[in-house]
């Protein structure tokens, strides 16, 4: 499988390598301790299969939901679709947004509308609230902010810990970035080299606040870190619903001073 963008997979001609007394015939997609890979990393065809998977599991489910109590339903859940959804997730930082939104977040909204028997067209933010689920999105930050501390305090894989270094452990006289737990990012020359973890996870650590940087326990730090998260999606669903209500204000609001000139 060959790795570029489009203008550069279009000047490649070869098709099949030889290798040995055979040819290996490239293909567009590849599939890794159940991760698809494609040829852009785009990861187009990992989030098809995850939300196929998805729906195919809920689709399972419907018949059955109302023979259920709410907390069996809840955890039938968690084990089908939000295993899926958390699997290898940090693969899915820096993702296009229509993937991220229209894709997975809408697989999340319909498990979490069978879950409490919502009605399509409730308000998402309250009943993701009230599972206490956290957005795709921020369960890839979480995974990966989570990755960061087990690196920064000895817990992590062996091959992850040079990823994470701390600003401390390369200067040679006293900075303010000493006393808040800072890492050193690593620059990258494109969009694709800003989703790796060398790059995205001190990237991530550095954009929380510095309470949730000096924490002590890994216990400790997931829980505030998924508080803080609850109030940034919190924050940002108001935000969206003050955008999307925008126009129709400026409208309600200028309608009268039309009028008045006329």
């Amino acid at each position: 499988m060959w790795l570029g963008t489009n203008q550069q997979l279009d000047k490649i001609t070869v098709r099949d390598v030889p290798l040995l007394s055979t040819e290996v015939t490239v293909v567009d997609s590849a599939r890794n301790l159940g991760v698809i890979i494609d040829s852009q990393l785009s990861l187009d065809a990992h989030v098809a299969a995850v939300c196929r998977s998805g729906y195919y599991q809920l689709r399972q489910f419907r018949p059955v939901t109302g023979f259920r109590s709410a907390d069996a339903a809840k955890t039938v859940v968690q084990a089908f679709i939000s295993r899926r959804l958390d699997y290898c997730n940090a693969q899915l930082y820096g993702v296009s947004e229509g993937l991220m939104r229209c894709r997975l977040h809408s697989v999340q909204n319909a498990a979490a509308r069978l879950v409490t028997g919502a009605r399509r067209r409730d308000h998402i933010t309250p009943i993701l609230r009230q599972l206490h689920w956290l957005r795709v999105r921020q369960r890839v930050t979480f995974k990966i902010a989570v990755l960061v501390f087990q690196c920064l305090t000895s817990q992590p894989p062996a091959y992850l810990k040079d990823d994470c270094q701390l600003t401390s452990d390369f200067s040679t006289r006293r900075l303010r970035s000493t006393d808040t737990s800072t890492c050193v990012v690593r620059r990258s020359n494109n969009s694709v080299g800003d989703r790796c973890f060398a790059a995205a996870g001190p990237r991530l650590w550095n954009m929380l606040p510095i309470y949730l940087r000096l924490c002590d326990s890994l216990e400790q730090f997931k829980r505030m870190l998924k508080t803080h998260l609850f109030g940034v999606g919190g924050r940002g669903a108001l935000v969206r619903s003050a955008l999307y209500k925008l126009p129709y204000l400026l409208t309600y609001l200028l309608l009268p001073q039309t009028t008045n000139r006329k």
